[in-house]
Formats: C-alpha cells, sequence, structure tokens
C-alpha cells in the first residue's frame, strides 16, 4: 500500500510533536511516524530556560505548562566535601522550570489532529523517487513525501540515510530518575547540585510533589 503526505516526520518525542504542532499551527498538516504502539511518556524531566519557553509560548501551549511547574528562584552549589561552604546563584531575570517530559509530551499530543499520530510505524528504508522520498515501514507501507524531517533520536533512520556520523561515547555515564511525594517534598523550588571526586548530583523540584534527580 502507498500512501501521499506532503510533509513525513519521523519520530513521536519532544522534536517530533513540536515541529508538527508548529506546522499545525500555521495551517499546514504533517504525518508524525512513531515506531512504539503508543505515546513513549517514560523519561523524567527537562530544566527548561527563556528560550524553551519562548517556544512553547509560540505554539501556544507555555501557559498551561507553566501551571503545573514551579518557577526556579536559583542553584544552590555545594562540595561532597562538607567543608565546602556552599554558593548560590540566582537566576532572577530568567526563567527556569524543571518540566515533567510526560506532560510535555501530552499536551503536545493533545493539541494535534487525532489523525497526526501514525503508531506501530517502524521505519525500515528510504530511498529517493525523483523530487518524493519513499519511506518504507516496517508492515509493508510505503509513504511518498516531498518533505521527510528526522526526529527518531539517537539512532536515526533518517540519519543514516543522510550519511551522518554515527554519535559518539563522551566517557561519561548519567543515572537519572523522577520521585513522587504525596505528601509534598518539602524542598522548595531551589536547584541543589553537590560536585566532587569526578562525580555530580543534584535534584530540581518540579513542583510541590515532584522533584526530578541526577548522578
Amino acid at each position: 500500500m502507498e500512501i501521499v503526505e506532503d510533509i513525513v516526520i519521523v519520530g513521536a518525542g519532544i522534536a517530533g510533536l513540536t515541529t508538527s504542532l508548529g506546522l499545525h499551527r500555521l495551517g499546514i498538516r504533517s504525518l508524525v511516524l512513531e515506531s512504539s504502539d503508543r505515546l513513549r511518556i517514560t523519561g523524567f524531566a527537562l530544566s527548561t530556560w527563556n528560550n524553551a519557553w519562548k517556544a512553547l509560548d509560540a505554539i501556544g501551549i507555555g501557559e498551561s505548562l507553566r501551571h503545573q511547574h514551579h518557577l526556579t528562584p536559583s542553584i544552590l552549589f555545594a562540595s561532597t566535601n562538607l567543608d565546602q561552604p556552599v554558593s548560590e546563584i540566582s537566576y532572577k531575570g530568567h526563567e527556569v522550570r524543571c518540566l515533567q517530559r510526560r506532560l510535555l509530551l501530552e499536551t503536545l499530543a493533545n493539541e494535534l489532529p487525532s489523525d497526526t499520530i501514525r503508531f506501530s510505524s517502524k521505519v525500515v528504508s528510504i530511498e529517493e523517487s525523483g523530487f518524493l522520498k519513499r519511506v518504507h515501514l516496517s508492515d509493508g507501507t510505503i509513504l511518498k513525501t516531498k518533505v521527510l524531517i528526522g526526529c527518531d533520536g539517537v539512532n536515526s533512520v533518517v540519519a543514516k540515510w543522510l550519511g551522518f556520523k554515527k554519535p559518539v561515547f563522551t566517557g561519561r555515564l548519567a543515572i537519572r530518575g523522577y520521585t513522587k511525594f504525596k505528601d509534598g517534598h518539602g524542598l522548595g523550588p531551589k536547584f541543589r547540585q553537590f560536585v566532587g571526586k569526578g562525580l555530580r548530583f543534584g535534584f530540581l523540584p518540579c513542583n510541590d510533589e515532584d522533584f526530578h534527580w541526577f548522578l
């Protein structure tokens, strides 16, 4: 089966859905392909600054997300050596919030027309066909499109087709988590970070009940 679309976006993550919603606000339809059978809301949170909020405002979802995430006033630094004093840097003049990835993805998806995201649509290969691109899916479907946008992450099929280099390991490892306290965490809105001996640990509250942490 062949389907013709003007714009195809591969990947229904933050980049893919934001791009699609931006086009939708301009009256331009796009089809988003997602290999999973549902929206992948795993993951934790993002520290979002001024430019991110300007982008979210531009596509019309900034205000609703602000109401669910506290403004972060400052960051506290401390050494793992307790003899070292704590320093604090103010975020005055900047809009910094810890934004939950799940809420961001769900908000983006809910603002799109219901037929925008095509789930269970794994791209296996791409080929040129004149001025069009032929996108082959694992179920045998072929999509012909004028514009193909790759938002499919680290092992991107689109990036591979374009000849981009494979990602390079930087030598750093990270563990990230998200913790919910039904009775409130009582930590306040400040970002706290501890460094020393080649390690960095921190936690950043999203609201009164939830905070994101990393090591």
